[in-house]
């Protein structure tokens, strides 16, 4: 499985609300060669770390691809810049949010070039491991070798996250 989380919390001029945003995220993956296979719903999330910042839509979909993992990402970054997003401070307020979280059960510390993976910050996070359960229940963590489940069940209290729908 490869999967792709999605997210914004800024209107964008030429999708309009962040939904919409993302939907349009979803279109333009598939103009790039990349197939959505099954896709989560949306999910409302307050900021992390808390901020003063809108609150996201979230979602995670999994796809099939033919490139290999540093090219897919890099065409998520060009999906970003293409939709407005400037990279600047981490955490910041954004447009559209396009993160490569699993290629399969492939590793990669960063050492051997190419993209972390899986994505280092997807631990602890409910905005990406909640839609990851609507997508891939079954996943389990290929370093760790944890069930989704169990991360799940591991995650802060604190987190604001509910279904769109």
């Amino acid at each position: 499985m490869i999967a792709v989380a999605l997210g914004a919390n800024l209107p964008s001029p030429r999708f309009g609300p962040p939904r919409a945003t993302c939907e349009a995220a979803l279109a333009a993956l598939a103009e790039r060669g990349v197939r959505v296979l099954r896709r989560s719903r949306w999910y409302r999330s307050a900021p992390l770390p808390p901020s003063d910042q809108p609150d996201f839509v979230n979602g995670v979909v999994a796809v099939e691809t033919k490139l290999d993992p540093a090219t897919l990402l890099a065409r998520l970054h060009e999906i970003e810049a293409e939709f407005g997003r400037r990279r600047g401070a981490p955490n910041a307020a954004r447009l559209l949010d396009l993160d490569l979280l699993v290629y399969h059960d492939r590793v990669n510390d960063g050492t051997r070039g190419g993209p972390i993976l899986p994505h280092p910050r997807m631990l602890g996070r409910a905005f990406v491991l909640l839609p990851l359960r609507d997508v891939a229940p079954d996943w389990r963590h290929p370093v760790t070798g944890e069930a989704l489940a169990e991360l799940i069940a591991a995650l802060p209290s604190h987190q604001e996250i509910e279904p769109l729908d």
